[in-house]
């Protein structure tokens, strides 16, 4: 009776370890499978160089010509050097959202740290992109303690389509006439002959409300509590953009 007692202890023992081992294989299969699936999604970097490469194929020469001189024109400026750079203060700001609620750079900082960007309008496939990306990977922020703010120098109803477009649930302001950008030292103003075709193309002046024919730079900042700029990203040419995840990396670290 003892030795049918022993070994049906034994058996009970071993199924138990069986199931354990089977939980742990599952845990690490299903991290597994976390890691690929992350692995497999697109970076942004990746989306934007399709967008770049699709505008090569299919715009006609002179327009590649007028946009490439565009884009020297703003690196030869040296925009990138006067903008706020990190160590500065951050200048701070109150903007409307889409609901025309005021909204305050001080008071996201007194919550923890801010992701400020930038992009250009509803109307540029690369901020669409761009926007998207973000709201995909707003919840990582928020995980690491900061905020995403974007600010766009589109009038109001036209960032309210945008906002409502990409479902985007992080704030959405309007800096009309570039008025904060200003600030940040990230605005230029387009060549003649690329105004002529935006404004040709998709009635950049209405979009913005004015006839300046000024863009920010698609630029990105990390901003601490204290006001400080940690982390800047500024390029020359609108179609590089800050990589969301790697944003997110630097929030972990900083």
């Amino acid at each position: 009776m003892k030795i049918k007692i022993y070994y049906l202890g034994l058996i009970i023992l071993v199924a138990a370890c069986n199931q354990n081992k089977s939980a742990k294989t599952t845990k690490e299969d299903f991290k597994k499978e976390n890691n690929m699936e992350k692995k497999m999604e697109k970076s942004l970097k990746s989306k934007l160089d399709e967008k770049k490469a699709s505008f090569e194929l299919n715009a006609d020469d002179n327009k590649k010509r007028a946009y490439k001189e565009g884009l020297e024109a703003v690196a030869n400026s040296g925009i990138t050097s006067k903008a706020k750079q990190v160590g500065e203060k951050a200048p701070n700001f109150t903007l409307n959202n889409v609901l025309g609620k005021p909204v305050a750079l001080s008071d996201y900082l007194k919550k923890g740290k801010v992701v400020l960007t930038w992009y250009r309008g509803g109307w540029c496939p690369y901020c669409n992109l761009t926007l998207h990306q973000l709201q995909e990977e707003l919840p990582n922020f928020q995980l690491n303690g900061a905020n995403l703010i974007a600010l766009t120098p589109e009038l109001p109803d036209n960032t309210i389509s945008t906002a409502e477009k990409h479902d985007l649930k992080f704030e959405v302001l309007s800096d009309l006439g570039n008025k904060i950008a200003n600030e940040y030292g990230i605005v230029f103003k387009l060549t003649d002959e690329v105004a002529d075709m935006y404004n040709k193309s998709f009635k950049l002046n209405n979009y913005n409300g004015d006839t300046s024919n000024e863009l920010p730079l698609a630029a990105t900042y990390i901003i601490n509590e204290n006001g400080e700029i940690i982390y800047a990203f500024l390029d020359a040419d609108y179609r590089n953009r800050a990589e969301p995840a790697e944003l997110t990396e630097f929030l972990k670290n900083h």
